[in-house]
């Protein structure tokens, strides 16, 4: 699901949501945190590969800009996660490689 949002000026790009497949993102759930690339997308569920729970973000704009967060869980290599949507706080963009190494 593409959501495409133009603004007033026609001179301006229209703003991609970060919720689509193949993209790269950080989710805030509202218990959890997640980094993974959107392989699929339903009504219910937003289906993460490369997925990790990030447990502390550290200060949360140095751990945005910088793509290195206090603590990473991978899930394994193979796993898809299915997020929920219901419980989705917010999708951000994540412009760094993702997390795969524990820590």
């Amino acid at each position: 699901m593409t959501t495409k949002t133009t603004t007033k000026s026609s001179k301006q790009p229209a703003v991609q949501s970060p919720t689509r497949i193949g993209n790269k993102v950080f989710i805030c759930t509202v218990t959890k945190y997640y980094t993974g690339k959107i392989v699929g997308l339903s009504k219910e569920e937003i289906l993460l590969a490369d997925a990790a729970w990030i447990p502390d973000t550290g200060r949360f704009a140095q751990g945005m800009a910088s793509g290195s967060m206090n603590e990473v869980e991978p899930y394994p290599a193979e796993a898809i996660v299915a997020v929920q949507r219901g419980g989705v706080i917010d999708v951000s963009d994540w412009l760094h490689d993702l997390p795969r190494a524990t820590k």
